[in-house]
């Protein structure tokens, strides 16, 4: 058994390179890059020629006319495990994020899922087992995929890193043949494999990604010195900003106080001209140090930047398509017939009835 993570220490330190392990892994390097191509340059020829090495001086039934002859041990690849380790800069949220992934892919298991993770075809009549499972060993839980005799397993290791890995233990599954010399296959299947699961999994991701976005937008930020104010999300006059953002991007030469103003003050049921100047400046600041906005060197004008498009469009779209539509199919007393509210009466209901029944055992 050849240790990969083990090999590229001891490369990494013949070359000088400083770093810091991580149990088998890595947790951080002085250059990066470096370390990147000598774990890349392990290779067949390298293995091969570190078995030989050891059956040169390890008793094996071979003679030296037997070798003259041809006949020597062939190299075969029994397993072959394939790791990326994602260091977090937050390892308490790491965990967070890790215990949401388990959740929202305990299906990724499926023969319809794991296809798609592995890039193979998988029918009815598709030898082997296909299944997710979790497995707690102590408080560290981990994530499983099998896939035939292969599988993926992730997990937080060391609490620091999420470390996900593909195991090939036939390299048949995949329709490649066990000679060492099918390695670069198998490293390309196994890298893509973890690849894919992390692709599938950003769904995950997004929502932690997202939930720092919002929160930054909804509080109050501090940017070299200079505060802003929150932009809340249903404030009318920041609902009736990022509306006219939206149009804004469409202009190539960005937009002035002015402009901000003309468009703004029929949104709020103002007349432009009982609008300062100051507050739409305090509005622009705001504006600017959310990152919604950036301001275009030498000029007194603006632009739309692509995260301030964003946010105008979720939070302007969501708010008038469907919290308040939703909101009024809701509460309406008139609206009874409507599937939205039939839905919610039901979830009402079923509500009530676990309370009672949770009263009823205790």
């Amino acid at each position: 058994m050849l240790n990969g993570h083990e090999w590229a220490k001891r490369q990494a330190e013949k070359a000088g390179l400083d770093y810091e392990a991580l149990d088998n892994g890595f947790k951080s390097c002085a250059d990066p890059a470096r370390l990147q191509r000598i774990c890349r340059s392990l290779s067949a020829v390298k293995i091969d020629r570190f078995i030989r090495k050891w059956l040169a001086r390890l008793p094996h039934p071979y003679c030296a006319a037997d070798r003259r002859a041809g006949y020597r041990y062939d190299v075969s690849i029994l397993q072959a495990e394939f790791s990326l380790t994602q260091v977090l800069d937050r390892p308490l949220s790491g965990r967070v994020f890790f215990e949401e992934v388990i959740r929202d892919n305990l299906d990724i298991g499926r023969p319809d899922q794991v296809s798609l993770i592995f890039d193979r075809r998988v029918i009815k009549r598709t030898p082997g087992r296909f299944r997710t499972r979790v497995i707690t060993e102590g408080v560290v839980p981990s994530l499983h995929v099998d896939y035939k005799r292969s599988k993926i397993k992730q997990y937080h290791k060391e609490g620091q890193a999420l470390r996900t890995e593909t195991t090939i233990n036939d390299a048949r599954d995949f329709g490649v043949g066990k000679r060492l010399h099918n390695l670069p296959a198998l490293k390309e299947i196994g890298f893509t494999a973890n690849r894919r699961l992390l692709d599938v999994q950003r769904t995950s991701c997004d929502c932690h990604i997202g939930t720092e976005a919002f929160d930054g937008v909804c509080s109050p930020v501090v940017v070299e010195s200079q505060r802003a104010s929150a932009l809340r999300f249903g404030d009318p006059r920041v609902q009736a900003l990022l509306s006219v953002l939206v149009v804004f991007r469409l202009l190539p030469d960005g937009f002035s106080n002015r402009d901000l103003r003309t468009h703004l003050a029929p949104l709020l049921g103002l007349d432009p001209e009982h609008m300062t100047a100051g507050r739409m400046t305090y509005d622009l600041r705001r504006l600017r140090l959310h990152g919604i906005i950036e301001r275009i060197p030498q000029t007194h004008r603006y632009h739309v930047t692509p995260f301030g498009l964003r946010v105008a469009m979720l939070f302007t779209r969501t708010y008038a398509r469907v919290l308040r539509p939703g909101f009024s199919l809701a509460l309406d007393p008139l609206a009874v017939d409507t599937p939205l509210r039939r839905q919610l009466e039901r979830l009402d209901s079923v509500v009530d009835s676990f309370i009672a029944e949770s009263g009823l055992a205790a």
